[in-house]
């Protein structure tokens, strides 16, 4: 619900979706209503009991290996989908949540949201098959795609390195200010779109040396300004980090 109420607030969405409240009446997925539905999940009287199932699950059966409890905790929240709205995304999220819960990741770098969206037919197809009761067929296709993603996101982490590198080598020789320019380069990969006052949080210069920094950073290509004719309040941009992610 917690997860849920986060991701809801102030979203944009079709349906007022009640964030973090479980659904008190019927939805169905496609259609234009239950009876041509492709999938009617449990009528609302039945959610909260489906839920706290799902949370024993959760939180017992150890022997399970975390993929495959995971890949069924999933499969089985779409099932119930308890929300009105949301339920998608907020499905997806605990995939991640719970392999770093788990231990499994150290920090929440796997995403499955992309692979799931390319391959939304099939997708849909094997929750069809989980529902069915061919659980393997689901499992086989959502393995196979953490696979994928992990493999794209070990990928993603060395070209990450690779240019942390490159772009350290460039600010060191900035002389007396490389110190505050190692600063800024750490905080760019945690927020690489960024003002100048954001550069003083970061650095703790006054805004004539932020703003020299963010200058030279400029200069150096690490950062690009958002609107190169804008004077004041402009915004720069980490672009050559930001990059990295458009294919991942």
């Amino acid at each position: 619900k917690k997860i849920h109420k986060v991701l809801l607030t102030e979203a944009r969405s079709t349906f007022f979706p009640y964030p973090g409240e479980f659904r008190k009446t019927q939805n169905w997925i496609m259609g234009t209503n239950p009876n041509n539905a492709r999938f009617v999940p449990p009528p609302p009287d039945y959610v909260t009991l489906a839920m706290t199932d799902l949370e024993n699950f959760f939180y017992s059966y150890r022997n399970i290996p975390i993929l495959i409890k995971i890949g069924l905790i999933h499969a089985q929240f779409e099932t119930i989908h308890p929300f009105i709205d949301g339920n998608g995304r907020t499905g997806r999220l605990l995939i991640t949540l719970y392999l770093c819960q788990e231990k499994l990741l150290e920090r929440p770098v796997l995403y499955l949201s992309e692979y799931l969206k390319k391959n939304r037919d099939l997708y849909f197809a094997k929750l069809d098959e989980y529902r069915k009761g061919n659980v393997f067929l689901w499992l086989e296709f959502f393995l196979e795609g953490v696979g994928k993603v992990a493999e794209e996101a070990i990928e993603t982490s060395n070209k990450i390195i690779e240019l942390r590198e490159k772009d350290q080598q460039k600010i060191m020789k900035l002389g007396k200010g490389t110190k505050n320019a190692i600063k800024l380069l750490k905080n760019l990969y945690k927020l690489p779109i960024i003002n100048v006052k954001k550069v003083e949080e970061f650095t703790g210069l006054s805004r004539e040396g932020a703003n020299r920094l963010v200058k030279k950073f400029v200069e150096l290509d690490l950062l690009v300004p958002k609107e190169k004719e804008k004077k004041y309040g402009r915004i720069f941009i980490y672009k050559k980090y930001l990059r990295l992610f458009e294919n991942s």
